[in-house]
């Protein structure tokens, strides 16, 4: 498969290939269009980019710990019952921090989901919270976003934390909070502790065994000596640099074939940064100083020389990155999943290329494709409803037709998003995309389930975003003459859901 794969990428012929072929996990999406060739230099986050985990048997470990820590601070004996349920918890939730509830919203701050523990709120509940359904998101002191995977065991702690106090009768159930007898405990101060725990335990997490929790990838050697022969490559996270040595020791030097040379994982890369602090790695940034690769220390006095091969730096910024490789941020193709400590600001303050890693979607397309019938219906029914309310004198039966078609798409809709989780789809909820969707689509030049996918294209290869400033007609036409590989359908599937290629990556 990977040969037909190669050589009809090479020749341009998307539609030569047979559907099996297009695996979920190897497509790359396109926002806007990008040429490899361009690309001077390459960086990398490592945590969730680089080094992947094993779900949900990392973030179950997880929890247990942060929940036998909450225990250990004073909270009650009876929250060891919770386990962790991979179903509930999704990235780009928001918690309010005053109200205690778990919150699904779009781009501009409507609710989409909201969840009080693991009791799920209908739309007259939701509004004695939130009357207009919509919620300040630049309100950081009181809303918190949960953007990354590291961020899932929390949400479930916090749910479980919730869903106990609301429901034991020791305690009496505020609107801020819950009371017991003098003391008061609110949902801040609730999820202050669970920040609190998750930075207590994280040292233990990094330190849990490696190959229990992490996924050895045979191919991630082959892609960076691959890129490193056409560009310079770099590595920058937020690790220290015990774990990062610890993590790409392992993901680097421990699947070496044998009686090839043994090579340190240092060698494919130009350059390692550790503790960058991101997102203020790309702003003002901290002190770059060496590290003591012996020891693990951190050398004195700021770093100014010139790059030196082989050294680990620690701390800096993105604009001594681009000094110290002689390349500038339009030069600089940036992978990572953070969609606002890597993507966002990378974007909006550098200019760099960006590339989002979105373990995820290989789930949301899977679906899709296995659900596709009740999309159909849903868009069959939004074209009808619209055709009923074209019309001004609609009789009485027509407004029961409406009132009908209006349950039926919000069944279509809860079967939909049920397909994915409790929580519902990272990217949609029913026709409307979330937060997280509309910042991947406005921040990430390119996104995939994996970066190892990048293997699957040449390194001069042009991707190329889908064209937006053409009509429905027009769009239908151009898709079925022909499969658009550079496409980003699957945010805009609600849309043209007759016209999505099934051959884009």
């Amino acid at each position: 498969k990977s040969s037909i794969w190669g050589q009809c990428i090479k020749m341009n012929l998307y539609d030569c290939l047979p559907s099996a072929v297009f695996l979920f996990d190897h497509r790359v999406f396109v926002n806007r269009s990008l040429t490899l060739e361009n690309i001077k230099c390459y960086g990398f986050d490592m945590d969730y980019t680089l080094a992947t985990y094993k779900s949900p048997d990392y973030e179950s470990m997880s929890f247990e710990l942060m929940r036998d820590r909450m225990v250990s601070i004073g909270y009650p004996h009876e929250i060891l019952r919770y386990k962790y349920d991979p179903s509930f918890p999704t990235r780009g939730l928001v918690v309010d921090t005053t109200y205690g509830n778990l919150l699904k919203v779009d781009s501009n701050g409507n609710i989409l989901v909201c969840s009080h523990g693991f009791q799920f709120l209908k739309g007259e509940d939701i509004r004695k919270y939130y009357p207009n359904m919509f919620i300040q998101r630049d309100d950081t002191d009181r809303f918190y976003i949960l953007n990354t995977l590291f961020n899932l065991s929390e949400t479930y702690l916090y749910a479980c934390l919730v869903d106990f106090f609301t429901g034991c009768t020791r305690y009496t159930n505020l609107l801020k909070g819950f009371q017991h007898g003098d003391l008061l405990m609110s949902y801040r101060s609730m999820f202050q502790d669970v920040r609190d725990a998750v930075d207590y335990t994280h040292d233990t997490v990094s330190s849990q065994n490696t190959p229990s929790y992490k996924c050895l990838q045979p191919n991630l050697p082959v892609l960076l000596t691959r890129i490193k022969e056409v560009a310079k490559v770099f590595l920058a996270t937020n690790s220290d640099y015990n774990y990062t040595e610890v993590i790409m020791t392992y993901l680097l030097e421990s699947n070496v074939k044998p009686g090839s040379p043994k090579k340190s994982w240092r060698s494919y890369f130009d350059l390692v940064v550790v503790d960058t602090k991101k997102p203020l790695f790309f702003a003002e940034g901290t002190v770059l100083r060496q590290v003591d690769t012996n020891t693990g220390k951190l050398r004195i006095g700021t770093y100014t020389g010139d790059l030196q091969h082989g050294t680990v730096y620690s701390g800096g910024s993105s604009d001594i990155v681009c000094d110290l490789l002689g390349v500038i941020g339009k030069d600089i193709l940036y992978v990572g999943d953070h969609i606002f400590g890597d993507i966002l600001k990378s974007k909006k303050r550098q200019g760099w290329k960006t590339f989002l890693v979105v373990p995820e979607l290989t789930k949301e397309l899977q679906v899709w494709e296995e659900r596709k019938s009740i999309f159909e219906e849903l868009k069959r029914l939004d074209l009808y409803l619209a055709e009923l309310n074209k019309h001004p004198d609609t009789t009485s039966q027509e407004y029961r037709d409406i009132g009908s078609i209006h349950m039926r798409m919000k069944l279509l809709t809860y079967r939909m998003d049920m397909s994915y989780g409790q929580m519902g789809s990272l990217l949609r909820s029913g026709s409307r995309q979330t937060l997280f969707a509309s910042q991947l689509m406005r921040y990430a030049d390119l996104y995939s389930s994996s970066c190892l996918n990048l293997m699957h294209y040449p390194v001069n290869y042009l991707f190329m975003a889908p064209p937006v400033l053409v009509s429905p007609l027009l769009w239908s036409n151009i898709t079925e003459r022909r499969c658009l590989s550079r496409s980003s359908f699957i945010l805009t599937v609600f849309f043209s859901l007759s016209d999505a290629p099934r051959g884009c990556f």
